[in-house]
C-alpha cells in the first residue's frame, strides 16, 4: 500500500524576486515562478502518481502553484483543501520590507536572529517555532490520517510552513532545520509506514 506525501514550495513570487519579507502578504508568482510550478507538475506526472487530495494555504502564490501543477498533470477534478494553518510564517512588522532596508533599520545581527533563530519572532510576527505550533497539529489532525489510509497526498505551501513539516518528518533539531533550504517548485516525496514514520525521502 502506498502512503505517500508530496511537499512543494510555491514557485518564485514577485516579492521573492524583490528580496522582500513576504509572510502573510499576498503577491503573485513571477514568470519564473509559473514555470517552476509547471515543471513540478510535469515531474509528478512523469511518476504516474494518483493524487487523492491536495492541501494548500490561504495565500494565492501557493494556490496558483497547485493549480498549475494539477493542470500539467492533467487533473481537472480534485479535492483541494485550503487552510491558513499552512500559511507562511508571519513576518509581522518586517512584512513588505526589503531585507537590506530591515538590516539598516534594526542591524544585521538582529535581523539575522529573527530570520534564523528557531524561537525568536520579529515584532508582531511568528518565529519558526510559532509556525510549527500551528502547522504540525493541522498535519496530524487532517493530513497524516489521509496518508496513512493509503494514497498520495500533495501539499503546496511555503518555505517555513514546509520546514516545520520537514523538521517533524525527518526528526531534525531546530539547528538542523534552520540550515535546511526548501527550494521553490521542487517536490519532496516521502514514503511513510503505517505509523507515519519516513521510509524513504526523495527530492526531484
Amino acid at each position: 500500500m502506498d502512503r505517500r506525501l508530496i511537499l512543494v514550495r510555491h514557485g518564485q513570487s514577485e516579492w521573492n524576486l524583490k528580496n522582500l519579507f513576504t509572510g502573510w502578504k499576498n503577491p503573485g508568482l513571477t514568470d519564473k515562478g509559473i514555470e517552476e510550478a509547471k515543471e513540478a507538475g510535469q515531474l509528478l506526472k512523469s511518476r504516474g502518481y494518483e493524487i487523492e487530495v491536495c492541501y494548500t494555504s490561504a495565500l494565492k502564490r501557493a494556490q496558483h502553484t497547485l493549480d498549475l501543477m494539477l493542470e500539467e498533470m492533467g487533473i481537472t477534478n480534485m479535492t483541494i483543501i485550503r487552510n491558513q494553518d499552512l500559511n507562511e510564517r508571519d513576518y509581522g512588522d518586517l512584512a513588505g520590507l526589503n531585507k537590506d532596508d530591515a538590516r539598516e533599520k534594526w542591524g544585521d545581527e538582529q535581523v539575522h536572529i529573527w530570520r534564523r533563530s528557531y524561537d525568536t519572532p520579529p515584532p508582531g510576527g511568528e518565529s519558526l517555532k510559532d509556525t510549527a505550533d500551528r502547522v504540525l497539529p493541522y498535519y496530524k489532525r487532517e493530513i497524516e490520517p489521509r496518508v496513512l489510509d493509503g494514497g498520495t497526498i500533495l501539499v503546496a505551501a511555503h518555505g517555513n510552513s514546509l520546514r516545520a513539516l520537514v523538521m517533524a518528518l525527518e526528526g531534525l533539531s531546530p539547528e538542523e532545520i534552520l540550515k535546511r533550504e526548501i527550494a521553490t517548485g521542487k517536490p519532496i516525496i516521502y514514503d511513510l509506514d503505517e505509523n507515519g514514520k519516513v521510509l524513504k525521502v526523495e527530492n526531484i
